[in-house]
């Protein structure tokens, strides 16, 4: 479903990292970038909304005050919006994102 709300609400990159195992937060981390400080602001708006129309869900949010970045505890999932400059400098999935595994030299 929050797959779903981020594609009709036009959110761009979307990617989904699986969390479990790595950390207690949450099972899964998404995140996704809008164009402007608006469209961020509106993707989390819309999404917290789905959630709590749908599951009865109400979410923890920090940022839509900026725009810039918001992060949305939806549980066992969080998700974070950022615009693309401030996706680039955090760089946030490359934290959580499995690495390959180095070639054994044999």
């Amino acid at each position: 479903m929050i797959l779903a709300s981020l594609d009709d609400d036009k959110a761009e990159d979307v990617v989904t990292i699986p969390l479990a195992g790595k950390s207690d937060l949450a099972d899964h981390m998404v995140v996704a970038s809008g164009r402007s400080t608006r469209q961020v602001t509106a993707i989390a708006e819309k999404l917290t909304d789905r959630l709590k129309a749908r599951l009865g869900l109400i979410c923890r949010t920090e940022g839509g005050d900026v725009g810039d970045w918001v992060l949305i505890d939806a549980g066992d999932v969080i998700v974070h919006i950022f615009r693309p400059e401030v996706r680039e400098f955090y760089q946030i999935e490359k934290m959580w994102m499995p690495r390959p595994q180095a070639a054994v030299p044999g």
